[in-house]
């Protein structure tokens, strides 16, 4: 892939909040790029749906000139050429007419993750400051939705309802394509009567006791297997609840507090990078004392969890 920052921008972010809420104001948003990296490539556009009350109520949409040329697989996959990106306007120009665009609405989109790192790391680069929107990403609805997929991505859930997808890898036609697809999975929660569940499952709050295995099909010999874990601050990747919920159901132990009996203490990713200019929460500094002590407890990050969990 083409095209690069001259200077890598730091990866650890300071992102809004992920939600699984059923709103009905948001901004729909996709991005075409040069490949998947933000710290290495290049937007090449960016589109976007305002929403009130669910209905798509303006656009905004715009090519971006790079500042390398895109090679033939982007080409190929996007039907972007270098000619019709040759009188695009910049990233510095168009950037900020694309934030202001977006305002301090909820962002939505499929794997919105992507496009939320790429448009946080240009926004740090070239305005010195973080992307808080907070973001809603229909293929974490999706999976809960229709269990019964074995994919959930857009193409998947799109084909599920019926959604055309014939003008896929463009950006805006994704954000019709998302756009449809959220209505689409609103719809079908609203009928099963868990609406009001759903717009509940936000909580950082969650306690221990409200977490339980959906399990017992345990693998003994995994490193988490039968470890008290607790979990501190925001988690970049998921919400604390999913984060549990996956503990349990290798079966760890969940847990509020630390005390003698933690084995782990996980910190979220902005956390874990916040104590390295020695900000550190009381739960980290019990820890830190317990392991002082010599007791069994490991102060972690986010993603060495997640790595964990993958042995």
């Amino acid at each position: 892939m083409s095209s690069c920052f001259n200077k890598k921008v730091k990866t650890i972010r300071d992102k809004g909040h992920s939600l699984l809420n059923l709103l009905s104001d948001y901004v729909v948003v996709d991005l075409e790029t040069t490949g998947l990296d933000p710290d290495w490539c290049e937007i090449i556009e960016v589109s976007a749906l305002k929403v009130r009350d669910d209905k798509i109520v303006d656009t905004f949409d715009c090519l971006v000139k790079p500042n390398d040329e895109i090679d033939d697989f982007i080409t190929e996959l996007t039907s972007i050429t270098n000619e019709m990106l040759q009188k695009a306007s910049s990233i510095e120009e168009v950037l900020p007419a694309f934030l202001d665009f977006i305002g301090d609405d909820v962002i939505l989109g499929h794997n919105i993750n992507f496009d939320i790192n790429f448009i946080y790391d240009n926004k740090i680069k070239l305005i010195s400051s973080p992307l808080k929107n907070d973001y809603i990403d229909t293929m974490r609805i999706a999976r809960k939705v229709l269990p019964e997929l074995k994919h959930h991505r857009l193409i998947d859930v799109a084909n599920h309802f019926n959604v055309n997808f014939d003008t896929h890898h463009r950006s805006m036609a994704d954000c019709q394509i998302a756009y449809d697809c959220y209505l689409c999975l609103k719809s079908k929660i609203i009928e099963s009567g868990t609406e009001k569940t759903w717009n509940n499952n936000n909580l950082q709050n969650v306690k221990a006791k409200d977490i339980s295995a959906t399990s017992t099909d345990f693998n003994e010999d995994h490193p988490l297997y039968g470890k008290t874990c607790v979990f501190t601050g925001k988690l970049e990747k998921m919400t604390r609840a999913e984060a549990m919920q996956i503990f349990a159901n290798i079966g760890g132990i969940n847990a509020d507090n630390v005390t003698k009996a933690t084995n782990y203490l996980i910190l979220g990713n902005n956390d874990f990078c916040s104590t390295i200019k020695g900000g550190k929460s009381s739960k980290h500094k019990k820890a830190e004392k317990l392991a002082l002590s010599g007791q069994d407890i490991r102060i972690i990050s986010e993603n060495v969890f997640y790595d964990m969990l993958a042995d």
